[in-house]
């Protein structure tokens, strides 16, 4: 294989994944929906993937809340990758915490604690599997239109 086909290669690998480690230091979260937007960005500008505006947004909030629950309730680093997969992005959060969490109920009086909630209710399927270290959780968000029916799964 010659050097421009090599090049090619990298390069569409490197615009359909990006991961990053955070170490739940102020400012994590943000720059994970910073992350989020830039490579949905890139997407769009660079590969011509279809890319709605919603996707954008969906993502970016996904990030956020399993981010925040990861620099929240597990000791040392995460790791978030973003994967185009299909006709979706997938959104997984890594952390340390071998802890699965429980969505709770629905309660509109509950202060806080809505995250996992509101991340199971605009995407496309949910999972969360322990890990020989801690645990993965992966959210699914189409690429364009609206979200289905959320399919979680806890294992």
């Amino acid at each position: 294989m010659d050097g421009a086909a090599q090049n090619g290669d990298q390069l569409e690998k490197a615009l359909v994944r990006v991961s990053e480690t955070y170490e739940g230091r102020p400012g994590d979260i943000a720059r994970g929906r910073e992350l989020a937007r830039d490579f949905l960005t890139r997407l769009r500008a660079e590969r011509h993937v279809p890319v709605s505006d919603r996707t954008v947004d969906v993502v970016q909030l996904v990030v956020s809340e399993l981010l925040t629950n990861a620099c929240k309730y597990a000791p040392g680093p995460s790791l978030v990758d973003l994967v185009v997969a299909e006709d979706r992005v997938e959104v997984s959060v890594w952390d340390s915490d071998p802890v699965l969490p429980v969505p709770e109920a629905s309660d509109p009086a509950r202060i806080g604690r809505h995250g996992l909630e509101i991340v199971m209710a605009v995407c496309e399927t949910f999972d969360v599997r322990r890990e020989p270290v801690g645990k993965r959780t992966t959210a699914a968000v189409p690429l364009a239109g609206e979200p289905g029916t959320t399919r979680g799964r806890t294992a």
